[in-house]
């Protein structure tokens, strides 16, 4: 089979419809044993859990094409942990973790012709997701649910180079404390919709989140971990049981330590603290890491060393070093890159 005829290195980042998805249905206690489907409809009733109660939640990875010509995907067995975690808070059926793996392998074969080649900036991105599908008009779980995954080819996040962002400190909360910020459910996105166009209405392209509860440190972005490094280049991740666990903030980390040789550390960090970082960046599938050159507080700007027109030294460091990882150019370690043949 012959690649697609799709210009690669000009499509952007949306949705694109490919040929086959995955589709399994739990019904009666247990899951079906799954398949690829041509459809790519939903169908359900008008009073599914999903529309009612918004009880979903997804996942994001991609799959790449690697130097030496192998179609490979980064660490989905941490997509299917996390997703049995999202699952669990919501009260849905876990979808096991290997059956996940599975899936995800039998999509990308099935649309193998849609990675893109090595070189043109593109991948191929991979959406898994889960909804309670039967009709719930009561406050409560549904009954029965669907896991789904399809995926799409997409162009570089940023066309043109990564440059560094302006992110403004955010007057809403992304998250209440014991609440859901740990997991990748569709509401805590549904939340953040407002904030996030209200920032581009005001001339920024994102928001920094600060804990519900003191707001005094920092917590994340409405999609993105946040990494910073200390004038002796160590490298500081918030920590927070509010926050997402970014695959990719935990794979940066491994690849400051062992890759980069520098000192890590993950902990609370304090909004009073940020103007003594000389870098900040912003972790996520999409965009690797998203260099961070100023942040607004009510008018009051903190700016970092790198400033607003390149990205700093170490977070690019930290951004080649995983990109050579995923494309198969930097040797990676045990686990990470599963390959699909």
């Amino acid at each position: 089979m012959a690649k697609k005829d799709i210009d690669w290195s000009n499509i952007g980042f949306g949705y694109m419809k490919t040929d086959k998805r995955y589709v399994s249905n739990y019904k009666d206690g247990s899951w079906d044993e799954g398949t690829l489907t041509g459809d790519d409809t939903v169908v359900i009733s008008e009073c599914a859990a999903v529309l009612q109660y918004a009880q979903t939640i997804f996942e994001g990875l991609k799959a790449y094409t690697t130097v030496d010509g192998r179609v490979v995907c980064f660490r989905p067995d941490l997509n299917a942990e996390r997703m049995e975690d999202s699952a669990k808070r919501l009260e849905m059926p876990t979808f096991p973790k290997d059956r996940f793996v599975d899936a995800v392998v039998k999509t990308v074969q099935a649309n193998i012709d849609y990675v893109p080649p090595y070189g043109s900036g593109a991948t191929l991105y991979l959406r898994p997701y889960m909804f309670g599908s039967d009709a719930v008009i009561g406050v409560k779980p549904a009954t029965e649910y669907q896991f789904r995954l399809f995926c799409t080819p997409v162009g570089p996040y940023f066309k043109g180079g990564v440059k560094p962002i302006t992110i403004r400190i955010s007057d809403f909360d992304r998250a209440a404390p014991h609440g859901t910020g740990h997991i990748k459910a569709g509401l805590n996105y549904a939340m953040s919709l407002h904030a996030i166009v209200d920032a581009h209405n005001q001339g920024f392209d994102e928001n920094m989140y600060l804990d519900a509860a003191t707001r005094t440190k920092v917590e994340e972005t409405g999609g993105a971990n946040f990494l910073f490094v200390t004038k002796d280049n160590k490298i500081v991740t918030p920590k927070s049981d509010s926050i997402l666990p970014s695959i990719t903030r935990r794979s940066l980390m491994v690849v400051a330590k062992d890759y980069l040789g520098l000192e890590v550390e993950q902990r609370e960090v304090l909004f009073e603290e940020v103007p003594e970082f000389v870098e900040c960046g912003l972790c996520g599938t999409a965009a690797v890491i998203s260099p961070v050159g100023c942040i607004n507080d009510h008018g009051k700007e903190i700016k970092f060393a790198n400033g607003c027109t390149e990205m700093g030294p170490v977070i690019k460091k930290l951004r080649d070093t995983l990109t050579g990882i995923q494309m198969g150019q930097i040797g990676a370690p045990d686990g990470w890159i599963k390959e699909i043949k």
